[in-house]
């Protein structure tokens, strides 16, 4: 393992000496368990802090981390030019545009020139290739251009989902969620609102209110739907019409819908959905670095986007179990304007909520800036680590030693002012100042190279090109399955007549239809019921609600439930009249009229559910987990990850609980003991002048003409050889010192070995995204089948401008 690929460290860079201005040789490597109390970093333009926000992501990656990036600028998109080959045509390709006709070079000569270049600065910092392939291997990345077509798309205006069940048990939660989500869609129109006083933010609050708490998602249609016939009759004291006038209710429903019609909004409407575990990862259970570019959106439309953003990422964080270990990160590269001191705008209530609380669950929040007087500082003394860069002016560095003075006086530390202030005046370029509440003292250090090439911000054609072989495999993926009708048959314009016994139900229509839609409603056979499975030696009681629909026809077999398709409609939302659209019935099967039909496709219906259905489970023979109940495989191996790292974060710091004490005790031998080295090394090069002059003496006598057997000159022969004699003394002491020495420092690298070695074989442990699972199959008593409804439903059509007959109830 090398010096840098350490368990649960991201190696962000090595040591500096501000009065040198040299780099040091020891490593900075920052214990990822301390990104659960989140950071914030700070630099003027220039100062290397999106360079360090992508070495931090980088890293991340590599140990696994997936993260939700905000990316405002447009820089972080760098994260996908990775390239473990170095080759030329690689950064010719992505080289900013006109760069290399600014240095009098050819595309192709700047290419292998900035090839060269990453080449020789990965190699500066003890990298390679190999590294580079490493981050690629270790996660999925994806840009996301919500309002934008450039990139991966985000399907916002679509729906606005009901919060978790977390949340909505939360008052002040909800009530936060709900005025973030109308502040910010109001703003998106362009209307200004105050959440006590308008009663646009009052209506809409009551609409989201009322849904959510039934737990309904709402889509733009329905929510003007719900504008102009609101599912209340009062709003505080006044009845709605008192409130708010029906004539003034319609023109906000129209300013809706020309929003909904209009053609830049249609990129708001595609695209995945605001799935933040979704966004962490893939359907596979492989980490993601999700970054969201925003940098072409204008100032309302980034608000929005930000404020629903983090709204959707506290829902996620509330359905999380509590861990100490970091689980996810949440990086945004530019705060300013979303976190202010003063203002409330809909993206601060979220922001402070994931600061004070996000802890518990294992997400780190780490918040860039280069405009410290635009920042809540109340809020940042949640931030355990403070990285701060050259700063812009005086003011900037006061405000950002006001706001480590109250992160340290947290700690409990002493905070030398002066002091930091002379650090911060003299930090340069990529050189940053530490404050981590969990170290011992502030570090300064200059940031590593990154891995991805830094080419500054992408244009919108070059992140089209990043995400078309993505797009194409979403395509793919979206494709619609065929409707379970495939054909309609003849029609009726009356709607059949049928014994009163038979029990009916119309589907409802989902679908926003074009004002010339004509509907067709074909036969259909719905059924809900709940299957409880049970296993006493895999601890399972579980109960799972089905909903099936399937096709009535004239053939032999009229009803085939393995034909049906799965719904997410319960019963509780069918229809008993048909919408007042109108439409045409299609021609129903006699068996369809006879109400003893009914009762024999209930019975085949149990015999099916009994005959297929199956409720799997997943477990790993390593980690001795099962799966829960409705956990999918992907879900399953996503939460083991989790648990992995917990118990690899618990071995790291046992082993560390168990070296350290001793290591300190052979370093501070081996320190003792080059201090008696070169205490004896003085003496013995003292003793060794002393028997020189001692020689030189005698040796003067006898040049003088004394006699060589006087008294004085054996006096002085005798002290010559009592000095050589101590001098080989010392000497000898020196060589035992140097033997003590070099016998610590051999202690001290085998034990550093033994801690390598124990070190390497936890992180050889099993990874779950890789391990096979044993597959555990638990199927129903029929006892334990329970049909609680089944009718004839008449499912609603529309055709389409290729023809074709739609499903209006998706």
């Amino acid at each position: 393992m090398s010096d840098h690929e350490k368990l649960g460290a991201f190696y962000l860079g090595r040591t500096y000496d501000l009065a040198s201005r040299q780099r040091k040789e020891d490593l900075l490597l920052y214990d990822s368990k301390d990104l659960v109390t989140h950071a914030a970093c700070f630099g003027m333009t220039g100062s290397g802090k999106t360079g360090l926000g992508t070495v931090l992501l980088e890293e991340a990656a590599i140990d696994g981390v997936p993260a939700i990036v905000l990316d405002p600028k447009g820089d972080l998109s760098n994260l996908l030019l990775t390239f473990p080959d170095l080759a030329a045509q690689d950064f010719t390709r992505w080289s900013p545009e006109g760069a290399a006709r600014q240095k009098g070079l050819t595309p192709q000569e700047y290419g292998a020139e900035q090839a060269k270049l990453w080449k020789d600065g990965l190699a500066s910092w003890g990298q390679d290739g190999e590294r580079i392939r490493r981050l690629r291997q270790s996660a999925d990345f994806s840009v996301y251009t919500p309002g934008s077509e450039a990139g991966l798309g985000v399907a916002l205006l679509k729906s606005f989902n009901a919060p978790s069940a977390q949340v909505l048990e939360d008052r002040e939660l909800m009530r936060e969620r709900i005025q973030a989500t109308v502040t910010s869609l109001l703003g998106l129109l362009g209307i200004n609102t105050d959440p006590i006083q308008s009663r646009e933010h009052i209506l809409l609050s009551n609409i989201l209110d009322r849904a959510w708490r039934e737990g309904r998602d709402l889509d733009l249609p329905a929510l003007i739907t719900q504008i102009q016939k609101p599912p209340f009759e009062r709003v505080g004291m006044f009845d709605v019409e008192s409130f708010y006038p029906a004539k003034d209710r319609f023109g906000l429903a129209m300013t809706f819908n020309n929003v909904l019609a209009s053609p830049g909004f249609e990129a708001w409407l595609r695209g995945e959905p605001l799935n933040i575990d979704r966004m962490l990862y893939s359907e596979a259970g492989r980490p993601r670095v999700s970054i969201f570019s925003i940098a072409h959106l204008n100032d309302a439309e980034r608000m929005f986007f930000v404020s629903t953003l983090l709204n959707e990422t506290v829902s996620w964080m509330r359905r999380q179990s509590g861990t100490t270990s970091l689980r996810a990160l949440l990086y945004m590269d530019e705060i300013f304007g979303y976190f202010p001191p003063v203002a409330n705008p809909p993206s601060k209530a979220p922001l402070l909520t994931l600061l004070k609380q996000a802890r518990a669950f294992g997400l780190g929040v780490v918040l860039a800036t280069q405009n410290p007087m635009d920042l809540d500082y109340k809020g940042l003394g949640n931030c355990g680590t403070w990285f701060v860069g050259r700063l812009q002016t005086d003011r900037d560095q006061a405000r950002v030693l006001d706001g480590l003075a109250g992160a340290v006086a947290g700690s409990g530390e002493e905070f030398d002012r002066q002091r930091m202030e002379q650090t911060l005046a003299g930090l340069g370029k990529r050189v940053f100042l530490m404050y981590n509440v969990h170290d011992s003292a502030p570090e300064v250090f200059e940031t590593r190279w990154a891995l991805s090439y830094l080419c500054g911000p992408l244009t919108r054609e070059q992140i089209k090109k990043l995400t078309a072989a993505r797009k194409a495999v979403d395509i793919v993926a979206d494709e619609p399955s065929a409707p379970p009708a495939a054909t309609v048959r003849d029609t009726a314009s009356e709607q059949p007549s049928l014994p009163p016994e038979i029990p009916q139900s119309f589907l409802p229509i989902r679908t926003v239809l074009p004002n010339d839609a004509a509907l067709t409603y074909e036969p259909m056979l719905f059924a809900e019921a709940r299957i409880h499975f049970a296993n006493a030696k895999a601890n399972v009681n579980h109960s799972v609600d089905m909903r099936v629909a399937t096709r009535v026809s004239d053939e032999a077999i009229p009803v085939d439930w393995q034909q049906g398709e799965t719904l997410d409609i319960p019963a509780s939302e069918l229809e008993d009249e048909a919408p007042s659209t109108g439409g045409t019935f299609g021609q129903l099967p006699a068996e369809a009229a006879n109400a003893k039909s009914f009762s024999k496709w209930n019975k085949r219906f149990v015999q099916w559910l009994y005959s297929e259905q199956r409720l799997t489970l997943y477990k790993s023979p390593s980690l001795k987990e099962t799966s829960q109940p409705e956990e999918s495989e992907r879900d399953f191996r996503v939460r083991l990850e989790m648990v992995a790292r917990e118990e690899r974060d618990r071995q790291v710091e046992k082993l560390r609980k168990k070296y350290t004490p001793k290591m300190r005790i052979l370093e501070e031998r081996i320190r003792k003991a080059e201090a008696v080295v070169e205490r004896e090394q003085q003496q013995a090069q003292q003793q060794k002048m002393q028997s020189a002059i001692s020689i030189g003496a005698g040796l003067l006598g006898a040049f003088l003409g004394r006699k060589v057997a006087s008294r004085a000159n054996l006096s002085t022969a005798g002290s010559a050889f009592r000095s050589m004699g101590r001098s080989r003394k010392e000497a000898g002491d020196v060589g035992r010192a140097l033997e003590s020495v070099e016998a610590y420092r051999e202690q001290l690298a085998e034990m550093e070995s033994e801690f390598n070695s124990e070190t390497e074989r936890i992180e050889a442990g099993v990874d779950p995204r890789s391990e096979e699972f044993e597959v555990v199959e638990i199927r129903p008593k029929k006892t334990d089948i329970d049909v609680r409804h089944l009718s004839l439903a008449w499912a609603p059509y529309w055709r389409g401008p290729d023809g074709r007959a739609k499903p209006a109830w998706r």
